[in-house]
């Protein structure tokens, strides 16, 4: 075994032996059952202490595989932590400002990046919440998504909320909580108090707001734009998930492995489905979706995207509008849906052989993919088409 790949199990080993398992790490144990190649549960089993060396994967399974699968299941799992990720910090344009914050609420505080473009310091055209994904940091997803040059370009400021792993393990956004799906609880309430007050600080209206988020971080900023849609009026969600495609682990596992949930996970035919009381009377403020998502992503299963089309226009929608194109050579359809006003609504960007990255990202960050389309790039066009 090369010393590459002996090292994170090793450590991941260590990080899951615990002498005794919580109730968390028990059902994590099920689900893995069903979804994990025997050799990585022999490497996660207990070995007798005369013997120290983890068990080798069987001949002929990709390394990727096995390291993915235990990514995947200490993401999930409390308790477990992750291997530190690289600092890295983000290219700043010349004269922007990137400041360190920190957000405190009745609902609780986190710390934040937020960069002002040098061309409208105090009076930016608009604003993005950028939530990044699992195991990043603000800094890391700002250098990989490269927003900050963008949003320069636009007159555009970037907050970065950061999650750290005192609030979840592998500093994920804790999107498949129910108590992290509601309007003015948990985490939502944290980030809408955050956007609240820089909407004020900067003078900014809804029609200038917009969320954006990888992952963990999608998840999140589809479950921001469901529930507060009074704040913000466009969301990017990259290898996202529907809001209430999942109520607890078992189901966040099974949803983000075969696009469907199961065991607790209340979904129907046409999306997920939410309780009603979750949401207060509001005025009719669709919200516009930009949606971007892998066709060879083992992490989040493609059907995901599919189910958050169908949450917010049903599943009887037909687009509007449908093209298939490529760049850098790769292919891409990208399926629209119009509002009831017949502007566009949805841009559904269906990538295909990519992976659980970054479209059109750099390399200073992780989770990133170069080649085309610049998903960021898209997303701004997208928001501000319809603030200009």
């Amino acid at each position: 075994m090369s010393r590459s790949f002996t090292a994170p199990m090793l450590r991941a080993i260590r990080l899951m032996r615990a002498r005794k398992q919580t109730k968390t790490a028990r059902e994590l144990n099920k689900v893995m059952a069903g979804f994990m190649a025997p050799s990585v549960l022999a490497a996660l089993t207990p070995k007798p202490a005369k013997s120290r060396k983890a068990a080798p994967p069987k001949a002929g399974q990709a390394l990727g595989t096995v390291l993915k699968q235990l990514s995947v299941a200490q993401s999930l799992m409390s308790g477990a932590a992750t291997p530190a990720t690289r600092e890295t910090m983000p290219g700043i344009p010349k004269g922007g400002q990137y400041l360190a914050r920190t957000h405190r609420s009745a609902a609780g505080s986190r710390d934040y990046k937020l960069y002002l473009p040098a061309s409208q310091p105090k009076r930016p055209k608009g604003l993005i919440l950028m939530l990044h994904g699992c195991s990043q940091t603000p800094d890391d997803f700002a250098a990989g998504t490269h927003m900050n040059a963008l949003a320069e370009k636009h007159d555009l400021c970037v907050a970065y909320p950061a999650q750290i792993r005192g609030h979840n393990a592998a500093s994920c956004w804790n999107w498949f909580s129910p108590r992290h799906q509601s309007r003015g609880a948990g985490e939502p309430a944290i980030l809408a108090s955050l956007t609240r007050k820089l909407m004020k600080e900067l003078g900014l209206g809804r029609d200038a707001v917009f969320v954006a988020g990888l992952s963990a971080g999608g998840a999140m900023a589809m479950i921001l734009a469901d529930i507060y849609p009074d704040i913000y009026s466009a969301a990017g969600i990259h290898s996202g998930l529907a809001r209430g495609s999942a109520r607890d682990l078992i189901s966040a596992m099974s949803v983000m492995r075969h696009g469907t949930a199961t065991n607790g996970s209340a979904t129907n035919g046409s999306g997920p489905i939410v309780a009603a009381h979750s949401l207060p009377a509001l005025p009719a403020l669709p919200v516009r979706l930009i949606i971007f998502q892998g066709t060879a992503d083992s992490t989040v299963h493609p059907a995901n995207a599919a189910m958050i089309v169908d949450a917010a226009v049903g599943g009887d929608a037909v687009p509007t509008k449908i093209g298939k194109r490529s760049v850098g050579g790769r292919g891409y359809a990208r399926s629209d849906y119009a509002g009831p006003d017949g502007a566009t609504l949805i841009e559904l960007w269906m990538i295909e052989g990519a992976g659980h990255a970054w479209s059109g990202g750099r390399a200073a960050g992780s989770y990133t993919d170069k080649t085309g389309p610049d998903a960021s790039a898209h997303m701004i066009r997208f928001f501000t088409a319809k603030a200009a």
